[in-house]
């Protein structure tokens, strides 16, 4: 682990350092950078559909009513009802929290079949420029993918830059949940990758999966590799800033209450992703049991018991990993805040000394990637800490796989 001057002019340094960079995003791109992302089209009209709609002569319930509500409202429906649901609104089943899991897998199947439908046309139509239709290329294969069979798509909006989820496992019979919320430049197109595999979040999902597997198969697992927020696009003034976190939290938090079952949550949160569940935290249920975070910039907080959670916190960063030379402040909202690896944070720092640089915590064989795993099946006492004083067992001889400690 990487040691840090602490002195006040190293401080004060990382702080006009911190300045100037901010000076020159401004300057190259503007605040304008900060605008919200106009609603999904594609998405709001089905769920507007759905508000019209009815089935036995009575209206549907609010697409917005909390996951519970839903659930009680689909638990009283037949199956031949559900899927003609599911068939009618794709979109607005297929992201619905609170319908059932399988339901908006066979949903998202349906939408995810138009959105390449149109794609198609869109691959063929002469008005498009030569780019506009390699784009649209692109967006066609990646649907072509995510319809492959044995695929659970557990979110999908494909407007704009689209969001994604997909899982991993058998999410209703599961006795651990894993969630994996990646950084910037997340979008349906980033979503896997055959290049640097496991730096896209399928590829951190199938290895954190493959992984929890051989730490206790016994037990049984499901990770969700969670792209349903608009990320960052590069390393502008978005990522300097918590607004797309903000934004993604409460997307984040309304997904977790509506996880089926009880089974405990960890949460896994690369990079920017860090800082969503940062800003989540405070407002995540009960059942999530640990928040870990790899190559953090900051959760807008100055110490993990400011987060608001019971939630066991855990940190790691590689030595090679460039977002240790981030200024960790916070200034007129700009930065993220403390450095979750110091031990005045106080989160427990686990070893991730073969990580490799930004991307390659989820690689196979790693520390990182196994220290990850076991915390995913609360088989805590194997983790490897950073250092031979840190304190990242302390609390952990009375915990279990039943939740907190």
């Amino acid at each position: 682990m990487t040691s840090f001057d602490t002195s006040p002019q190293w401080n004060v340094s990382r702080a006009l350092l911190a300045l100037a960079v901010v000076f020159v995003m401004l300057a190259t791109t503007g605040w304008t950078a900060l605008r919200s992302h106009r609603e999904s089209t594609a998405l709001q009209a089905s769920l507007t559909q759905w508000e019209h709609g009815s089935i036995r002569g009575h209206h549907l319930p609010g697409p917005a009513a909390g996951p519970a509500r839903l659930a009680r409202f689909f638990g009283k429906l037949t199956p031949h009802e559900r899927d003609r649901l599911a068939r009618r609104y794709p979109l607005a089943v297929g992201n619905m929290n609170g319908a059932p899991v399988a339901l908006r897998y066979r949903a998202n199947r349906k939408a995810l079949a138009q959105a390449r439908a149109v794609e198609h046309k869109r691959v063929h139509d002469s008005r498009l420029s030569s780019a506009g239709q390699q784009d649209a290329a692109r967006r066609m294969e990646r649907y072509t993918s995510l319809l492959d069979p044995g695929r659970h798509i557990l979110a999908f909006d494909p407007e704009g830059s689209g969001r994604v989820a997909e899982v991993f496992g058998d999410l209703d019979t599961a006795e651990r949940v894993s969630v994996v919320v990646p950084g910037v430049d997340t979008d349906l197109l980033t979503f896997q990758r055959t290049y640097r595999r496991y730096s896209a979040p399928v590829g951190m999902a199938k290895a954190l999966y493959a992984a929890e597997r051989a730490a206790d198969p016994a037990t049984r697992t499901a990770v969700i590799a969670w792209a349903d927020y608009t990320s960052p696009d590069g390393l502008g003034v978005d990522a300097a800033t918590g607004l797309r976190a903000e934004e993604g939290a409460v997307r984040l938090n309304a997904l977790l209450r509506a996880l089926p079952g009880r089974a405990p949550v960890s949460m896994f949160c690369h990079s920017y992703g860090s800082v969503v569940c940062g800003v989540a935290a405070h407002g995540m249920p009960r059942r999530v049991a640990d928040i870990a975070v790899a190559a953090s910039p900051g959760m807008r907080v100055t110490r993990a018991a400011r987060l608001g959670t019971t939630a066991r916190v855990w940190a790691m960063r590689d030595a090679s990993d460039w977002v240790q030379d981030v200024p960790y402040l916070e200034l007129g909202g700009l930065g993220h805040g403390a450095d979750p690896v110091s031990s005045a944070f106080g989160a427990r720092v686990l070893s991730a000394r073969d990580a490799q640089g930004h991307s390659g915590y989820f690689e196979p064989g790693t520390d990182s990637l196994r220290n990850l795993a076991d915390i995913g099946v609360g088989a805590y006492d194997a983790v490897r800490c950073a250092r031979e004083d840190d304190a990242c067992r302390s609390g952990l001889s009375g915990a279990t796989t039943a939740g907190r400690a």
